[in-house]
């Protein structure tokens, strides 16, 4: 796949070992415009084709990915240092979601009769039409399963678009993309540029007729200001700071291995991480115990190891924010169970796994999103207090519930105001389940993906109505308007009877 460029490389560095990976083609401002240019043109005949037909690539992309998964499977480990087994997840993801809207795309996008105002009368018609050419500006965290899973729906819906991934972990999309040319996709419709925002953000949205933005908070508030002032929608999966509240009731040692998925996955490096853990006072020893323990005890490593049990940071300023975030809470009191050291004899980006408590507000690890495999332990007393503490936050992006009683679970499940809560899991039950929406509350974003609404969201609506030439909305000639305005009050009256409005 051919990055729009004018010439200028950047080294991509691999997080396991600090050497260049690969040289990387930098787009500037006329690059953009460039690619913005081959989209609109190719979105065109890319528009004009069946649903189903647009679907086919997407639907062979399920297999595909899967038989060629240690391919790619290598390629996110290079680009990004996660562990192999937290890259499958990527792999998954994006064969669950293909599959998904490649199937469900054609029904979602048919054009849908609606009741018109008069019975047999008014004819009503609701379309779906695509946006144009939507930008996507997507992380570096999971660069796979992000970059393409917001790729596939708009594709579907017959947009065309203009990609910039980050630059570091571009190579899993630029793949994807090959592969899916050699599916049927055809290459213009999904255009790819790389650089930083400050040089080129301000191309990439005066073009577009729809943006979508995986990344932080402060990121987000800007790109929705510029789609503001040119009137195009957005939508935004932004920062979390999760809570998983592990109850009284709850199997301990089945919590502990969870809050271990929920907490170190991609060396805590997911916006739907968890990094506050509330343990009912009744078990929080027992409960820091063991989590402390085995969390402790994670193999780290570098490499394609399956056995590796968490890989490694991706960049240094993520490396240096956790490390600034730990040092700042031990300085004012709080305690560490295990890790708060970085592990430069494993490689250059490596931070242990590491659980604290004694966490307060005084301290930037208590509200600041760390994003990196860091979460603090607190008790808690009540069912109401943990509700409390889960809520008391900017962000609302995901939470846990532990708990052996799940009818109690779910009542305090529909009081945490979070886009995704899951129950007796910490992140994967609600986001791999695709029909249904994700996505964020307060600070953590707008719009959702995943189910009909992302789908939906990447098209315009459009009602097409035709009106019967014997019945119109002006009176019959020779009848006063007086009287006709009493023939019509009567037959709403009677369709209302008729239930037929």
């Amino acid at each position: 796949m051919k990055v729009t460029s004018s010439g200028r490389t950047r080294p991509i560095i691999a997080p396991f070992s600090g050497e260049t990976l690969a040289e990387l083609p930098i787009s500037d401002v006329e690059d953009v415009r460039a690619a913005y240019g081959r989209a609109r043109a190719a979105q065109l005949d890319w528009a004009g084709r069946p649903a189903a037909e647009r679907a086919k690539p997407f639907l062979l992309l399920h297999d595909a990915i899967l038989d060629r998964r240690d391919e790619i499977l290598d390629i996110v480990q290079n680009e990004t240092g996660k562990a192999r087994k937290h890259a499958f997840e990527e792999v998954l993801d994006v064969a669950g979601c293909s599959l998904y809207y490649a199937r469900r795309a054609p029904r979602l996008l048919a054009p849908r009769a609606r009741k018109g105002v008069f019975p047999v009368a008014t004819r009503v018609t609701e379309l779906r039409r695509p946006k144009g050419v939507v930008a996507l500006i997507t992380p570096w965290n999971y660069p796979l399963a992000l970059g393409v899973t917001d790729a596939l729906p708009a594709l579907l819906a017959g947009n065309a678009i203009v990609h910039k991934p980050d630059t570091q972990t571009a190579l899993s999309t630029l793949w994807t993309i090959d592969l899916l040319a050699e599916l049927g996709l055809p290459r213009e419709v999904w255009q790819v540029v790389l650089g930083e925002p400050a040089e080129i953000g301000d191309a990439l949205l005066d073009h577009a007729d729809y943006v979508g933005f995986t990344g932080s908070t402060r990121g987000g508030r800007k790109i929705a200001e510029e789609a503001a002032k040119r009137l195009i929608g957005c939508s935004l999966e932004l920062g979390g700071k999760n809570p998983m509240v592990v109850l009284d009731d709850a199997a301990l040692d089945v919590a502990v291995q969870g809050a271990l998925r929920a907490c170190f996955t991609n060396a805590g490096q997911l916006c739907l991480s968890i990094e506050r853990l509330y343990v009912h006072e009744s078990v929080f020893d027992a409960f820091a115990e063991r989590f402390a323990a085995q969390a402790g005890a994670l193999k780290l490593g570098a490499g394609h190891d399956w056995s590796v049990q968490m890989g490694s940071l991706t960049s240094r300023r993520q490396l240096d924010t956790v490390t600034a975030h730990v040092d700042d809470a031990v300085a004012k009191g709080a305690k560490v169970l295990t890790g708060g050291r970085a592990r430069p004899d494993l490689g250059p980006l490596f931070y242990e796994p590491t659980v604290l408590t004694g966490v307060h507000d005084g301290m930037e690890l208590c509200r600041g999103e760390t994003f990196g495999p860091v979460v603090a332990l607190y008790p808690f007393g009540t069912d109401d207090q943990a509700v409390e503490l889960a809520n008391d936050t900017a962000y609302g992006l995901n939470a846990s519930i532990w708990s052996s009683d799940l009818p109690r679970a779910r009542r305090l499940a529909a009081r945490i105001k979070a886009g995704t809560v899951n129950i007796n899991e910490g992140y994967a039950s609600a986001y791999a389940s695709y029909d249904v929406p994700m996505g964020g509350m307060k600070a953590s974003g707008l719009g959702r993906r995943h189910g009909a609404e992302g789908l939906l969201r990447y098209t315009e609506v459009q009602a097409v109505a035709s009106q019967a030439g014997w019945l119109g909305f002006e009176p019959p000639g020779g009848i006063t308007y007086e009287r006709w305005a009493g023939t019509l009050a009567g037959a709403l009256k009677a369709m209302r009877r008729l239930r037929l409005k």
